[in-house]
């Protein structure tokens, strides 16, 4: 079988591997110079900056099995146990750490312990807590709602629960599906103990995704074409033409590892028939924000933000620096940062993070570097899942991958690893 995979991020990786693994004759195609498609790094000088601070779970055992086959394990750092230091202007830190008790005992200490909230608010969040990790898949209302039906109060919404929404869905709490929203809860801190512990991306993402990836495509047989835009795929008489500026490439079979604005535009019509998602599935940004310090200012490797616009802060410093430290802030569902100028968004947040790191109201700022994905997931909204498909189209040997395909997972690393498995299988099984 002759097929062509489309799109080189993790999704298209996975895909095209695993069609490898079956003895398929596989070529893959990416616009980019590099693989990684949305999981990737860029140089700035001697500077290596990744577009987002890509974090996964222990439970994430597609996106594991994949570095594992990337030989890329070393690179990553799981947390012992979920420890996330919460940090407020003025106040000391406080940990959202679970013990070694089974669930839901696990997390009732660090909740106990949670002092951004009363006492009072904390016994009710508990109570909420086991009330989510029952609650069945609702996908026609919003998390917000059913907190605060559940006596979730907005500074608890706000201080706890979006911590949670926010990294995970990429939309707060207000405006995201309850469905996944319980997923999350259920699958990452409730099916076991040690699910939801951090796992932490220790190099940059091209030294443990896009260099590795080309090396193993290149031991499993895959031929991989860089700067390859594709134009559109044609249908010819039971076979595919995919066509790209210049040049196209006959299969047998197709994956379409896009994201889902581009896949619409790339399908032939045959393909879209009695889909909803075109055009109807919508996307929700996240922003960065890079700071170079002149020397260390954050003690954690990496922190969230209560009551301040710094919602995630992690150390990215390169471990052969000395005395300077860079820093990453994580803006999720950042639709008001994604309309401010740098210079903007410089005025804010270094304010903000000499508010919140003591050590950063005497330190010089060497560096400032803002990156910006507008379409970096899909929208996680009500109703978003009777929008997601499957892997197969209406056109036999044409099959989708991405992490807003219908893996039952928000938009993350372990959706899109997911999702290219269930790609190649399809693709496989028609063949």
């Amino acid at each position: 079988m002759n097929v062509v995979v489309i799109g080189g991020g993790v999704a298209g990786i996975v895909a095209a591997l695993d069609c490898a693994d079956a003895g398929a004759s596989v070529t893959l195609v990416e616009v980019r110079p590099r693989l990684g498609g949305a999981a990737y790094s860029v140089a700035r000088d001697e500077l290596w900056i990744d577009n987002g601070q890509h974090v996964f779970l222990r439970c994430c055992a597609a996106y594991r099995a994949l570095l594992a086959r990337l030989g890329s394990e070393s690179l990553v750092a799981v947390q012992p146990r979920l420890d996330i230091p919460v940090l407020a202007p003025g106040r000391p830190a406080v940990r959202l750490r679970r013990s070694g008790a089974r669930p839901p005992l696990h997390l009732a200490g660090a909740l106990l312990r949670y002092s951004h909230l009363s006492l009072r608010e904390r016994i009710s969040a508990g109570r909420a807590a086991l009330a989510l990790g029952r609650q069945p898949f609702d996908d026609s209302r919003t998390l917000g709602d059913w907190l605060t039906e559940h006596g979730q109060s907005p500074r608890a919404i706000a201080t706890l629960w979006d911590l949670i929404a926010l990294p995970t869905l990429n939309l707060r709490a207000a405006e995201a599906s309850l469905a996944l929203g319980a997923f999350v809860f259920q699958r990452g801190l409730l099916a076991d103990a040690a699910a939801g512990d951090v796992g932490l991306h220790r190099a940059p993402l091209q030294e443990i995704i896009g260099d590795p990836a080309g090396r193993a495509l290149a031991g499993a047989g895959v031929t991989v074409h860089l700067r390859w835009p594709v134009q559109r795929v044609t249908s010819i008489g039971g076979r595919f033409a995919v066509v790209g500026a210049d040049s196209w490439l006959g299969a047998d079979g197709v994956v379409l590892a896009v994201p889902h604005d581009r896949a619409a535009a790339l399908l032939p019509a045959e393909a879209l028939r009695g889909a909803a998602w075109p055009g109807a599935l919508g996307s929700s940004p996240i922003v960065n924000i890079h700071v170079v310090y002149d020397r260390p200012v954050l003690e954690h490797r990496f922190a969230a933000g209560v009551d301040t616009p710094v919602q995630y802060v992690f150390d990215r410093t390169p471990p052969q620096w000395r005395e300077r430290q860079y820093i990453a802030v994580s803006l999720s569902g950042a639709s008001e940062e994604m309309t401010m100028s740098t210079a903007a968004l410089r005025e804010r947040y270094v304010a903000a993070l000499a508010e919140l790191l003591p050590a950063a109201r005497e330190a010089h700022v060497e560096r400032f570097i803002v990156t910006k994905e507008h379409a970096a997931t899909f929208r996680a909204t009500p109703g978003t899942a009777a929008l997601r498909p499957a892997a197969a189209t209406a056109l036999e040997g044409v099959v989708l991958a991405g992490a807003w395909t219908a893996t039952g997972w928000p938009a993350t690393l372990e959706s899109a690893a997911l999702s290219g498995h269930a790609a190649a299988a399809a693709l496989l099984a028609q063949g």
